[in-house]
């Protein structure tokens, strides 16, 4: 196996509440789709992200959808300094997204917080190390 991932898919309860905070608040580059379609992909730096009905995907994996709270995932998106994790966790929460964890120094040595998108998936915003800004 040839160790990437290239393609992340994320089950939503509302697709179109998704398009607004992915397209329009944090301007993911979205592909074309048809106005009816149940599956949107972004084209990313080095991957797609999808969004795609939770029930449906819980389905197509064969899985129960029994909402059983944090799910063990996290996705990250890492930046080069404090200022920019604080701008982009901003503009989350002007997205609509809800601070889960302000950002601030971690014990890894880096500045980092978290946010939940609207079915709360969380995202870890990062700058690696501490930089003098």
């Amino acid at each position: 196996m040839d160790p990437k991932i290239t393609l992340v898919t994320i089950g939503v309860e509302d697709i179109d509440e998704s398009l607004r905070f992915y397209r329009d608040g944090l301007d993911f580059p979205m592909q074309e789709r048809e106005p009816d379609s149940d599956v949107a992909f972004f084209t990313l730096d080095g991957t797609w992200l999808s969004v795609y009905p939770r029930e449906k995907l819980a389905e197509d994996a064969t899985v129960a959808d029994d909402g059983g709270g944090f799910s063990g995932v996290t996705l990250a998106h890492n930046v080069a300094s404090e200022r920019a994790v604080d701008a982009v966790l901003a503009e989350a929460a002007a997205a609509g997204g809800r601070i889960v964890k302000p950002a601030q120094d971690a014990f890894w040595g880096g500045y980092s917080g978290y946010f939940a998108d609207p079915d709360d998936h969380l995202w870890e915003v990062a700058s690696p190390e501490l930089t003098a800004e």
